[in-house]
């Protein structure tokens, strides 16, 4: 059993107490949220099974040896992974009750996360303005369906940070608060998970 689960499994019960019903919601609160981390694996697989099959039809055009920054992309590998290490510390002071301290550092994810974010953007819009865009070929259209998606899902895991931020000081470390922090910290580890493969498969094979 995970740490998370365990945790999630503890909010369960600080938020159960003499009111079932109450702990009832949550449980299948958590169960829906887990249904949700497994379709975006579906969909991510899709979309990874998809690129393995279009990535080599360049169409006469550039290929990811000829596109690809490894440097610039390992930048933005580094602003993710440290912020799972930061989101990881933000739980470690929720345990400890210190909402100043889990503030503090969701606020740095929050900007490393964004971060993350501008660069993708900037790539985008540098291999669109040369006229390399999703357009362009098979490979980079899966590349650019790819990549957005993640892109995404990364840019609403920034919104829902904010959002948390925003009930921790308003509502405090309430457990049912504390539980969608633990939601959150699932779902900004998977998509740390993600890019990790999208580095392997996308970037590091592409300029081999």
């Amino acid at each position: 059993m995970t740490t998370e689960t365990m945790t999630l499994n503890a909010s369960i019960d600080a938020s159960t107490g003499a009111d079932g019903e109450h702990g009832d919601s949550t449980a299948l609160s958590i169960f829906g949220f887990w249904l949700y981390i497994l379709s975006d694996l579906v969909l991510f697989a899709t979309l990874f099974a998809t690129y393995v099959v279009l990535g080599r039809n360049y169409a006469g055009g550039p290929t990811g040896k000829e596109l690809f920054d490894l440097p610039y992309v390992l930048g933005e590998t580094m602003l993710l992974l440290v912020s799972s290490a930061t989101y990881g510390l933000a739980v470690l002071a929720m345990h400890r009750q210190r909402r100043d301290r889990v503030l503090a550092w969701l606020f740095v994810t929050l900007l490393l996360g964004a971060a993350f974010v501008f660069m993708e953007i900037s790539e985008f819009r540098h291999l669109i303005l040369d006229g390399h865009g999703p357009g362009r070929s098979a490979f980079l259209s899966a590349f650019f369906t790819l990549v957005g998606t993640h892109g995404a899902h990364v840019s609403a895991g920034l919104i829902w940070i904010a959002v948390m931020m925003g009930q921790l000081v308003t509502k405090g470390l309430t457990p049912p608060v504390q539980c969608r922090l633990m939601q959150l910290s699932i779902f900004w580890h998977f998509l740390d998970i993600v890019w990790v493969g999208v580095f392997t498969i996308v970037y590091l094979m592409g300029v081999m």
